[in-house]
């Protein structure tokens, strides 16, 4: 089994700004916003049962994010939107990005561990703000194990609780969709894929460090998993 580790949602490029982890440690990774992506930041339901939308505006007053396309990839969560009943997670990925996973050969069993950037929030009188006392840091906050790779639109048109993915349409060079397999090979009763709460052992960046690319790699993050 390969482990790949994936940087996905908003970053200093897309969006701007940390990913919140919330007040009861539940950690929201944001969606990239992209024009003329069909779903929107509020139509998608975030931990506590408020909208992306709702929670992006309490914490960056004036901004107009909620307005623009989200772009749910990974697309982990079976709460955040309706879902039919064959639902899976999955994840897209095209271009050079698709080219790199085949360069490595990555297939059917892999696991990838997606991390983002993120910050703890908290709530005083009634606002959302990030904590000045305390620095962002790359965590993980999602996984997924490969069950089958696709990459045809008869394949996707066979599956049709697919076709809402943001890659379904294939519409990018070298598109694919990675959908979940059914358990995870190393602990059959564990879900397939899925996001999680905040745990220190999902921290990547070294406590305390200022660049949050310095990793301190040395604990047992996979004790978590």
């Amino acid at each position: 089994m390969k482990i790949i580790l994936s940087r996905k949602r908003f970053d200093s490029s897309n969006g701007g700004y940390p990913s919140p982890v919330l007040p009861d440690g539940k950690l929201l990774s944001l969606p990239i916003p992209i024009e003329g992506e069909s779903l929107s930041y509020e139509t998608i339901t975030a931990p506590g049962g408020k909208s992306y939308a709702e929670n992006i505006e309490k914490l960056a007053a004036g901004t107009d994010i909620g307005s623009k396309g989200a772009h749910l990839d990974p697309d982990l969560v079976p709460s955040v939107r309706p879902r039919l009943t064959s639902w899976r997670p999955a994840f897209g990925q095209c271009e050079a990005a698709a080219g790199h996973l085949d360069n490595q050969f990555v297939s059917v069993g892999d696991l990838f561990l997606f991390f983002g950037w993120f910050q703890h929030i908290e709530e005083v009188r009634g606002q959302l703000r990030y904590r000045r006392s305390e620095e962002s840091f790359h965590a993980i906050y999602g996984s997924m194990q490969i069950g089958e790779i696709i990459s045809s639109k008869a394949e996707i048109n066979r599956r049709i609780w697919l076709h809402n993915h943001p890659h379904a349409k294939l519409k990018w060079a070298n598109d694919r969709i990675y959908v979940a397999s059914s358990n995870l090979s190393l602990y059959p009763t564990y879900p397939d894929g899925g996001a999680f709460e905040f745990d220190e052992r999902l921290r990547l960046t070294k406590k305390g460090e200022f660049n949050r690319s310095r990793w301190d790699l040395d604990r047992k993050i996979f004790e978590h998993l």
